[in-house]
């Protein structure tokens, strides 16, 4: 497998919020994070059945548009009692303008109709790592939890504000960015791609 040295390296997203997440990961290892909406690249159709999947896609578009190597995130909540929804169409939920507040609501209304006593969940993220000449290396993460409403606290982005990591009585919305950066679905899967890409 490649390593991922000191430079450039684009990230295969649009999504402000992951973009500076993922950018407060990789720049200890002096790589300057590129976000493909700033160089004007066209987000591909996400088609794939898994996080991974559309992972992949995402990366392998990146790198061989921008001739760099590129880091996708695919990520989302599952709820259990929504029997995995909405999963790898979390972003989706939140309707063509992204209020995730929307979002949050649905899925408040949905657990009421089918099991309002049910609020175990888990956030995933599935890392894809894409070099030009067609390495890739897809790295996954979890962090488990359960929902609580109304919705709390500010940080964050997405489905923070209604997710309580396991162990913790706070959102992740209402947690210091560090805190969460070091415990989250997307930190996870980037310390194994540290372990096999950055050491």
């Amino acid at each position: 497998m490649l390593k991922l040295r000191p430079g450039r390296l684009i990230i295969a997203s649009h999504n402000d919020g992951k973009i500076k997440e993922i950018n407060a990961l990789v720049s200890p290892f002096k790589i300057k994070a590129v976000s493909s909406k700033k160089i004007g690249l066209i987000e591909p159709e996400e088609t794939g059945k898994t996080f991974a999947e559309n992972a992949m896609i995402k990366a392998r578009a990146a790198a061989s548009a921008s001739r760099l190597p590129a880091l996708a995130d695919d990520s989302g909540l599952e709820v259990s009692a929504l029997d995995g929804a909405p999963g790898i169409y979390s972003a989706r939920w939140s309707g063509p303008q992204r209020d995730f507040y929307f979002a949050m609501a649905k899925i408040e209304t949905a657990l009421e109709e089918k099991h309002p006593t049910d609020l175990s969940a888990r956030f995933v993220c599935a890392l894809c790592l894409a070099w030009p000449n067609g390495d890739e290396a897809v790295f996954e993460g979890e962090a488990t939890g359960s929902l609580t409403f109304p919705p709390r606290g500010m940080q964050g982005f997405g489905y923070d504000p209604i997710f309580v990591p396991e162990g913790y009585d706070i959102t992740f919305g209402e947690m210091e960015p560090d805190k969460k950066h070091a415990m989250s679905h997307r930190a996870n899967a980037f310390r194994k791609l540290i372990d096999a890409c950055l050491t």
